[in-house]
């Protein structure tokens, strides 16, 4: 029972069941007619591929976990798990997971592949070499949201792309706030986690100059009218309010540089998203 315990936390349950949220919701707004068995693949499949993920990269992190407080309490630096049962645990994973994408469509399995190959080949090793990783991990913490359309419709346009831009762009302050809060852990690891390696105005600027990209891509939809991703008035007025509330959760942190005013946007950020994505799916489906 206690190996079932270690399993789930490899592959970091909480964290795959948000990411494959993001999937669900953009399932949600890419399909005309819901289907039982396809939303239920799509979970289990989105769910599997990003477990898969985390799991590959803490076997690649096994060592540089024992350093930090956040992460020595795992199952690969304490021992309960050996190398071999996760290695074997994360490529079931992978291929089933994999799979179950294919079932939905060749295109989903293809981004469902891309994610884990990007998370775990480029992302994980450059966070030891570069801050340029958080810009290269943005891109796999992006395609869930996309994916789920591409599973609904089997289609990569102009829709798919707003979903991956928004979710892509939100990455940079969710990153930054979590690299401010957790600097000193990180830096026991030697991973290059905040633009700039400091606590000061130049990574605030990135994340606000990130939050209004993300803000004017969510409300481009109701500029456009002609697509099959758009936006009402009555999602339009609570989507720009959470972005400007988001954007100067940023400023505010360009205005403190302190870990207080980073663990705000922290929790910005995890507020930010869930709720602009529903909204978007309640305008779909009520307005």
């Amino acid at each position: 029972m206690k190996k079932l315990t270690y399993f789930g936390q490899l592959l970091k349950f909480r964290l795959s069941t948000t990411v494959v949220f993001s999937a669900v919701v953009g399932y949600l707004l890419g399909i005309d007619t819901f289907i039982l068995s396809e939303f239920i693949i799509l979970i289990i499949g989105g769910f599997l591929v990003t477990g898969s993920a985390n799991a590959f990269n803490q076997i690649i992190e096994k060592d540089t976990d024992k350093l930090m407080d956040r992460t020595m309490s795992r199952p690969l630096p304490k021992g309960n798990l050996s190398l071999v049962e996760a290695i074997v645990f994360s490529s079931l994973m992978a291929i089933l997971g994999l799979y179950c994408l294919y079932l939905l469509n060749p295109q989903s399995s293809f981004f469902g592949l891309l994610s884990i190959l990007i998370y775990v080949l480029s992302y994980t090793p450059l966070k030891r070499i570069s801050t340029i990783s958080i810009f290269v991990g943005a891109i796999p913490g992006a395609i869930p949201f996309l994916l789920g359309w591409v599973a609904a419709t089997d289609d990569f346009g102009i829709a798919a792309g707003t979903l991956f831009a928004i979710q892509f762009f939100w990455q940079f302050p969710h990153f930054i706030a979590i690299a401010w809060v957790l600097d000193e852990d990180y830096k026991k690891a030697g991973l290059k986690m905040l633009f700039g390696n400091e606590k000061a105005t130049y990574p605030a600027i990135i994340s606000i100059v990130t939050s209004i990209c993300m803000t004017i891509i969510s409300v481009a939809p109701f500029f456009w009218g002609f697509t099959v991703l758009n936006l009402s008035v009555f999602a339009f007025i609570p989507v720009l309010f959470l972005g400007l509330w988001f954007t100067y959760k940023s400023y505010l942190l360009y205005k403190n540089t302190d870990d207080n005013t980073a663990r705000q946007l922290m929790i910005a950020s995890f507020i930010y998203l869930p709720s602009m994505q529903i909204i978007y799916v309640l305008d779909k489906f009520i307005f």
